[in-house]
């Protein structure tokens, strides 16, 4: 019914699927990048090292959860790393390694 303004789109999608034919063929589809796959079931995971540095002992009697979620608005390391532990939805930790702040305050 609208051959005309459809035949132009149908051709190119046709083109497309073509091409990734004649890809798969030539190059053994999908098994040979799955082949190419290192088997990485040997490798040993240990537990990653501790820091050399001390996180500070924080006391909960000089910060208190307000809202603050990122570095920019604490003022120390000791602050930051408060926030860290007791607060929700901080964003402080980028790496997840525990220490708040590497960049600013806990350097």
């Amino acid at each position: 019914m609208h051959w005309q303004d459809a035949k132009g789109p149908f051709k190119l999608q046709l083109f497309g699927v073509l091409i990734i034919a004649i890809f798969a063929y030539t190059n053994g589809g999908v098994s040979s990048v799955t082949a190419a796959t290192p088997d990485l079931s040997n490798l040993n995971f240990s537990e990653p090292e501790t820091p050399s540095f001390s996180i500070p002992e924080v006391s909960s009697q000089q910060f208190r959860c307000d809202g603050r979620t990122y570095c920019s608005q604490m003022t120390s390391c000791a602050e930051a790393t408060y926030f860290l532990r007791n607060c929700p939805n901080t964003k402080m930790d980028g790496n997840h390694d525990g220490v708040p702040c590497e960049r600013q305050w806990c350097n």
